[in-house]
C-alpha cells in the first residue's frame, strides 16, 4: 500500500513536469520574448540645394508718367509712341492765357515797386545830406525817411518773388523729358484740356536700355542663398532663348499680401530686344548657408495633429516633432531636436507607438 502511494506520487510529479515543458509552451515563450527588427538609417548633415522655377516680370529701369502741373490746353505734341527722346527734350507745350497774364502783371508790379524804392532812396539820401547841417532836419524825420526806404526795398523783393513764381508757372507750360528713353504711351492731342485731376498721363516715357527682372520669392525660401549672382530666364516671345540677368538687390521685407520677398535682377537690354511688361520664367538654384538634415519622405509621418520622425534610441522608439524645408525628388529637409548619428526609421508610421521595442536593421539613406 505504502509502495503504491509512492509510485503514484512519482508518476504525478513526472506528468506535471512533462506538461510544463510541452512544445506549445516553448513556442509561446519564444514568441513573447521575440523582438521585431526594423530598417533604420543613420542621420547626417549634407549640403542642401534646390532648383526652382519662378514667375517674373520685366520692367524698365526708369519709368515716368508725364502729367501737366497746371491747367490748360494742349498746344502741341511733338512726340508719339516709339519715339526716342533725350533728357530735356520738349515733348508737349500747353496754352494757358491766365498764366501769361499773371506773369505780365507780376512784372509790372516789380517795375512799380522798383520805381517807388528809387524815389524813397533818393529822398532819404537828400535828407541825410541836409541833416549834416545842424538844426536843418529833425532826427525823427531822418528816421522816417530811412524806414520808408527800407519798406520800399522790401516791397521790391516781394514783387520779385511773385514774378519768379509766375515765371515758374509759365515754365510748366513746356513739358520736357526727364531722362533718355522711349515714349511708350500717348494720351493727349492738340486742343485737349489738361488739369490736375486727369487720371491718365499725357505721355509715358521709359528707359528700355536696361530692364529690371523682379522675382517674388516665397517666404520659406527668402533666407536661402543663390548659388550664383546670375539667373537664367526665358520669355514667351522667344521660348528657345535663355537670357541672363545679374542680381542687383533684395527688398529686405516680406509682402504682407502674398508673403513673398522681391528679388531684383538687372538685364542689359541691347537693341531693345526684350520689352517692358513681359512675363518671364526664371530658373534659380537656392541652397542653405549651413548643412542640413535630409531624409526620405517615407521617414516622415504627418497626421492631423503633428509631423514627426521616429528615432530609435536604446532599442526604444521616440516620436520627434519636425518642420520641413526644401524638398527634392526623393528627400525632404527637416528641422527638429535631432543630432547627427541618430537612428531613424526608414518607413515610419504612427502605428509604431513611442516606447515600442525594435531591433535596428541599418540601411543607408
Amino acid at each position: 500500500m505504502k509502495r503504491s502511494l509512492i509510485i503514484f506520487t512519482l508518476v504525478l510529479v513526472i506528468g506535471v513536469l512533462i506538461f510544463r515543458c510541452s512544445p506549445a509552451d516553448k513556442k509561446k515563450e519564444i514568441k513573447i520574448s521575440k523582438v521585431d527588427s526594423v530598417a533604420v538609417f543613420t542621420l547626417k548633415k549634407v549640403a542642401v540645394s534646390k532648383k526652382l522655377l519662378f514667375p517674373a516680370e520685366l520692367t524698365a529701369i526708369e519709368k515716368a508718367e508725364i502729367y501737366a502741373k497746371v491747367s490748360g490746353y494742349v498746344k502741341d505734341v511733338r512726340v508719339d509712341i516709339g519715339d526716342k527722346v533725350r533728357k530735356g527734350q520738349i515733348l508737349i507745350t500747353l496754352e494757358a492765357p491766365e498764366i501769361l497774364a499773371n506773369l505780365t502783371q507780376a512784372n509790372a508790379e516789380v517795375q512799380s515797386a522798383r520805381s517807388k524804392y528809387y524815389s524813397s532812396y533818393d529822398t532819404y539820401k537828400r535828407v541825410f545830406n541836409a541833416s549834416k547841417v545842424e538844426g536843418t532836419i529833425a532826427t525823427g524825420e531822418l528816421e522816417r525817411f530811412k524806414n520808408q526806404m527800407f519798406a520800399d526795398s522790401s516791397a521790391v523783393e516781394a514783387a520779385k518773388s511773385k514774378l519768379s513764381f509766375a515765371a515758374q508757372f509759365k515754365d510748366y507750360l513746356t513739358i520736357c523729358s526727364p531722362f533718355d528713353g522711349t515714349v511708350t504711351q500717348r494720351n493727349a492731342d492738340p486742343g485737349a484740356l489738361t488739369s490736375l485731376t486727369n487720371q491718365k498721363p499725357l505721355l509715358l516715357v521709359e528707359d528700355l536700355s536696361v530692364l529690371r527682372l523682379r522675382l517674388p520669392i516665397p517666404e520659406s525660401y527668402s533666407a536661402a542663398i543663390p548659388d550664383t549672382s546670375l539667373i537664367g530666364f526665358s520669355v514667351e516671345a522667344t521660348p528657345g532663348t535663355i537670357y541672363n540677368a545679374k542680381l542687383s538687390r533684395k527688398s529686405g521685407a516680406i509682402n504682407l499680401v502674398n508673403r513673398t520677398e522681391t528679388w531684383e535682377y538687372i538685364f542689359q537690354n541691347k537693341d531693345n530686344h526684350l520689352k517692358s511688361g513681359m512675363f518671364a520664367n526664371a530658373s534659380l538654384k537656392l541652397g542653405r548657408e549651413e548643412l542640413s538634415f535630409m531624409v526620405p519622405a517615407s521617414a516622415i509621418v504627418t497626421n492631423l495633429e503633428r509631423k514627426f520622425v521616429i528615432r530609435l534610441r536604446e532599442g526604444k522608439c521616440e516620436w520627434i516633432d519636425i518642420k520641413s524645408g526644401f524638398n527634392q525628388i526623393d528627400k525632404i529637409e527637416i528641422f527638429g531636436a535631432l543630432n547627427e548619428g541618430d537612428l531613424l526609421l526608414s518607413n515610419a508610421s504612427d502605428e509604431v507607438k513611442p516606447g515600442t521595442k525594435l531591433l535596428p536593421k541599418l540601411k543607408s539613406n
